[in-house]
């Protein structure tokens, strides 16, 4: 049966996720389901329990922009300028890393990192290092904007806990790819894509 933690349950979150536990946490845009991302039978897990291709990346959350800079391999000045200005943030950056991780979140020309505006999210992730996060959801449905939806979408069976801080506002992330030659939006999302531009620009 999957426990329901109160947000302040931070401790036995990080707990259950370094036991190799998924677990179901808030972010600043929607629920995440988690794994350990050194764990790699637990990342493989959250493949399995979302239902999602090995070919659709995984991102990875972060408590701090220093904990995400130390996942890369480059950190172009892009990088900088758009972490500076937007995180803690909705902004996942795709960026170089080292080919097992990256191997290991599905992920073939970069790893998308972010470090989340949510003190909760942020708090586990402290306790936990890094985890890797997809929203908790079936694969191909809407993600999950609170702890009973979470239940609803992925049952008791995959997921160990939800830790519950209250409903999200469910606007996804804004995705930027800089492993390339400048800046690709993959994807627009909370931050709109003329304010990525123009922090780039300047970079």
């Amino acid at each position: 049966m999957t426990r329901v933690l109160a947000a302040v349950e931070l401790e036995a979150a990080a707990e259950l996720l370094a036991s190799g536990a998924l677990v179901a946490i808030p972010t600043d845009t929607v629920y995440g389901l988690a794994a350990r991302l050194d764990d790699p039978r637990a990342v493989e897990a959250l493949f399995t329990a979302k239902g999602r291709p090995t070919s659709v990346p995984i991102a990875v959350l972060c408590a701090s922009p220093h904990a995400a800079r130390a996942l890369a391999t480059r950190w172009p000045p892009a990088a900088a300028a758009l972490a500076t200005r937007f995180w803690p943030g909705p902004l996942t950056l795709v960026v170089p890393t080292d080919a097992a991780l990256a191997a290991r979140v599905g992920a073939t020309r970069g790893v998308g990192l972010r470090v989340p505006a949510d003190a909760t999210c942020r708090g586990l992730l402290g306790r936990s290092g890094p985890l890797a996060v997809t929203s908790a959801n079936r694969h191909g449905d809407r993600p999950a904007t609170s702890a009973e939806a979470v239940l609803d979408a992925l049952g008791a069976a995959e997921v160990a806990a939800v830790l519950d801080a209250g409903p999200r506002d469910g606007e996804v992330s804004t995705v930027v790819d800089l492993t390339g030659d400048g800046a690709a939006i993959v994807r627009e999302g909370a931050i709109g894509t003329a304010d990525v531009r123009s922090t780039v620009s300047g970079s």
